[in-house]
């Protein structure tokens, strides 16, 4: 086939590889010159991903007969409808339904119109009255929103970002008058406790076959400080649960995404597509985050490297409907991803500094190269303000997963980061003791 494919980041680089491996022909659309999508692709564009009328004549032009689209931008101006509407089958949901992403508080009112489990409570607010108003009613343990999208940077919490009342109250204050997220208006809900993980899902508007679960590290730095960022990196667990997710969990979470596209196909908005559920397990069993209208990043690099079945066929399926869980088969092994950053990333990042990437070395230790949000200059390749590249490890066990993948990271070096402690044992051992801390309080 020949495919569409939207983006220029590590998520859009897994998506590229996994249709290569089954041997379709790749044109791509993206806004900077990621070297391992074009290396991959038949044709570039270099182009804004939200220019939808040029994204499409590139597809209709190139012959595509299949779109795949990466991020979240381009699904909120209805890039999947204007490629369904010239002909173009599109395995990425319509704007109405990328909406349970681009609008939290859709989202959230969705699940409590349709009685769906795992709802926090929350208020969604356009003015200070009904800021205070939410405050008041939900306490100060509360997480504030922008209901827009903020590329993973806008969600600010009680107890780490923000210290008091005043400091809830003059967050709020900011997204309203900025219109952080694009809108005036927020969500504010309470805070969950717990840990948090991120389930996939492949969707047809009617099957889910989910993928396994993923646990991402949003924080900047080591021993999950600093501020919050798209994501610093991630790991899975052999057979698809976590170290702390146990089977009935994991279907509960399943449950709750079923519902969720059931509810979408009753409104109208029939959901075709990756589905990404990011969850908090509490006490009480599994509770929304968020919900994304896309793979996640980095959590496409984890699933997508060990994805055995043709991704071009499951796309095929997804657009045009026929889905069957049964033919969607991930290998039982653990994966590792680091994503290696430009300096100052979270805070000031170092934009067009150029970083060195021995791919030789990295294929060596047996790990899987990513590149990210850099610009291809000649043989140069140079950071933009986002992450650069993922390396991820894959093997048995996590332990020897985050062997391979520390190993790699050795490799690249340059102006970068990296947060070292994503996937070591102390790092999971400490998260399966605080969620058995958490289920001792029931």
């Amino acid at each position: 086939m020949k495919i569409l494919a939207v983006g220029g980041g590590g998520r859009e680089h897994a998506i590229v590889e996994a249709l290569a491996r089954s041997g379709h022909d790749i044109f791509a659309c993206m806004s900077n010159s990621n070297p391992g999508i074009a290396r991959r692709a038949k044709d570039c564009l270099l182009v804004n991903e939200k220019d939808v009328a040029k994204v499409v004549d590139f597809a209709t032009t190139k012959g595509a007969s299949l779109a795949v689209i990466g991020p979240e931008a381009p699904l909120e101006v209805g890039i999947a409808d204007a490629l369904e509407a010239a002909g173009v089958p599109t395995a990425s949901p319509t704007k109405a339904a990328a909406m349970i992403e681009t609008s939290k508080s859709f989202s959230r009112e969705l699940m409590a119109k349709h009685g769906i489990d795992g709802r926090a409570k929350f208020a969604v607010a356009s003015d200070m009255d009904e800021v205070k108003g939410a405050i008041d009613k939900l306490g100060e343990e509360i997480v504030v929103k922008p209901t827009g999208l903020t590329g993973g940077k806008g969600v600010k919490v009680f107890g780490e970002h923000l210290m008091s009342r005043d400091d809830i109250v003059s967050y709020a204050k900011d997204i309203l008058d900025k219109r952080i997220g694009g809108s005036a208006q927020l969500v504010i809900e309470e805070k969950l406790i717990g840990e948090e993980f991120t389930l996939q899902a492949f969707c047809d508007g009617k099957t889910l076959a989910p993928m396994p679960a993923v646990q991402d590290h949003k924080r900047a730095f080591e021993g999950d400080r600093g501020p919050n960022t798209g994501g610093m990196g991630s790991y899975s667990q052999a057979g698809g649960l976590l170290p702390f997710l146990k089977d009935d969990e994991y279907e509960d979470a399943v449950g709750i995404m079923k519902g969720v596209v059931d509810a979408l196909r009753e409104e109208g908005a029939e959901y075709r597509g990756v589905l990404y559920g990011q969850f908090m397990l509490t006490r009480e069993g599994p509770k929304v985050v968020e919900f994304n209208a896309r793979f996640g990043d980095p959590e496409a690099m984890n699933v997508l490297a060990i994805l055995e079945e043709d991704f071009g066929s499951i796309c095929e399926s997804m657009a045009g409907g026929g889905l069957s869980a049964r033919d969607v088969v991930f290998a039982s092994k653990a994966t590792v991803c680091k994503y290696v950053v430009p300096e100052g990333y979270g805070v000031k990042p170092l934009a067009g500094e150029e970083i060195r990437i021995d791919e030789e070395a990295i294929r060596s230790e047996g790990a899987v190269l990513f590149f990210a949000n850099v610009n291809a200059d000649g043989e140069r390749i140079l950071t933009t303000t986002s992450r650069s590249a993922g390396v991820v490890g894959i093997a048995e066990q996590i332990e020897e997963a985050e062997t391979i993948a520390e190993n790699a990271i050795k490799h690249v070096s340059g102006r970068i980061a990296v947060r070292h402690d994503i996937g070591k044992q102390a790092m999971i051992e400490s998260r399966v003791r605080h969620m058995e801390q958490i289920r001792r309080h029931d």
